[in-house]
């Protein structure tokens, strides 16, 4: 069974860049699978729930990313928190287009009322705006604080991806291997843990594919570290789940 996991987040912080940029290290240049916007403003571009697989060679790795509309400030706008929470049970199926008005319900015919194991998520990974965590709007917080109670009463691990270091960092931005002597990477990781209740344990710097042409060592080097921590907190809440 392939291992489910939702990747959520704040418009424009990098959420399907950052699936393109797992894939853009398996397959040892960029690809562009989903979709993204040029423009860092704006509504969120990605407007229904797609699952993306990764391909190793000629083999696809047993997880399966799943893309889903932004989250938005405004009450009226990008994905509802209902809307993430059900996709993390597995009750919305792929292909649902987002209503930014009103959540999925049970009436509509693209809600699984009977969710397997398999269409559930065994990780909600929170991609954030590392250049802007400090000025994130309490609403959008409200909003996350709804999603992690919800998922955290269900065992649901979190994790958050904290992207744009080298927008966040002039250290970092002329070397990434200084990612984690910074102090001012530090800061904002102390901040995400502190807007998200996310433990730091659980929180990753990264850098996304943008601009690029080519893949490059340091940037992978990050991309990995936090696919291995998310595949292993995945995994064992999948054992967990198999064991009841």
């Amino acid at each position: 069974m392939d291992i489910k996991i939702l990747v959520a987040g704040q418009v424009g912080a990098g959420k399907s860049s950052f699936i393109n940029s797992i894939d853009s290290v398996f397959q040892g240049r960029i690809s562009s699978r989903a979709l993204v916007n040029s423009s860092a403003v704006g509504h969120s571009f990605t407007q229904k729930l797609k699952g993306f697989t990764i391909r190793s060679g000629e083999k696809n790795l047993p997880f399966v990313f799943k893309d889903i509309m932004g989250l938005e400030a405004a009450v009226l706008a990008g994905s509802q928190p209902d809307d993430i929470i059900n996709a993390v049970f597995g009750h919305v199926k792929d292909g649902y287009k987002f209503n930014q008005g009103q959540a999925l319900t049970y009436k509509d015919e693209h809600y699984n009322c009977d969710p397997t194991l398999s269409d559930q998520a065994f990780c909600l990974v929170y991609v954030i705006d590392g250049n802007t965590v400090d000025f994130t709007d309490d609403k959008l917080v409200d909003k996350l604080k709804i999603i992690r109670q919800r998922i955290s009463d269900k065992g649901i691990p979190q994790v958050v991806i904290m992207t744009k270091v080298d927008e966040a960092c002039p250290l970092v931005k002329n070397d990434l291997k200084k990612i984690y002597s910074s102090k001012k990477i530090k800061e904002k990781m102390e901040m995400c843990s502190i807007k998200t209740g996310v433990p730091l344990t659980n929180i990753f710097p990264v850098k996304n594919y943008h601009a690029e042409i080519d893949t490059e060592d340091d940037v992978d080097v990050l991309i990995l570290k936090a696919l291995e921590q998310i595949v292993q907190i995945a995994n064992d809440r999948l054992l967990d789940c198999e064991s009841y």
